[in-house]
């Protein structure tokens, strides 16, 4: 598990003033700190070890070992997103924290400025001071929560369906047993979602 940083945030704007960082707390710029770094930079929000060391061909190992170094030193902080290990992201910028979206993975990236007004809110109810920096705000985003929103309606809409279907077949069979199939009663096959995979299960009356 990483540590917090035991020396305050540095600051720096550029992977130059970054490398120029580093050598004012003494350590040493080795080939795999600087393509991490670069890495870092070129990265558009929070990554994993394991990203930078695929991209990189680098033993997973080392990045970690380099990351909690540069944590260590003000260079670079972490935030848990879902269920996974923790992210890594340059902090010399200033703050930054997250929203995360369950659904899809998606992140973004926020000033800290732009949650203020939820953060007003929770302190005035609750009298605590939010941070999502370390732990994102999650939810999901417009596009997943929309996604939900019309698989729930197929969902209610098959469900309507059923029960009207059951109706016209009961009215229709009258004194049949509930056993009762006729031979040329078309079959209606019904789709059950279960995570990425889709089931179907035919039905006959």
């Amino acid at each position: 598990m990483t540590s917090a940083p035991q020396v305050p945030t540095l600051r720096f704007e550029t992977l130059d003033g970054a490398v120029a960082a580093m050598r004012d707390r003494g350590l040493r710029l080795s080939t795999p700190r600087r393509l991490i770094l670069e890495d870092l930079f070129a990265a558009d929000g929070p990554v994993s070890a394991e990203y930078v060391a695929r991209r990189l061909h680098l033993d997973v190992a080392s990045v970690y070992r380099n990351l909690e170094t540069m944590e260590r030193h003000g260079l670079v902080g972490h935030v848990h997103l879902g269920h996974g290990p923790g992210l890594y992201v340059l902090v010399g910028r200033g703050e930054r924290e997250h929203l995360y979206c369950e659904g899809c993975g998606a992140v973004r990236t926020l000033d800290p400025a732009q949650l203020d007004p939820l953060r007003d809110v929770i302190e005035e109810l609750f009298g605590f001071h939010a941070r999502f920096t370390h732990f994102p705000i999650v939810g999901l985003c417009l596009r997943c929560a929309g996604q939900q929103a019309a698989d729930h309606a197929v969902r209610d809409g098959d469900g309507d369906a059923e029960g009207e279907l059951g109706e016209v077949h009961e009215h229709a069979h009258g004194g049949h047993p509930p056993s009762h199939v006729h031979a040329a009663a078309p079959e209606h096959e019904h789709q059950h979602s279960h995570g990425d995979h889709v089931h179907s299960h035919p039905h006959q009356h």
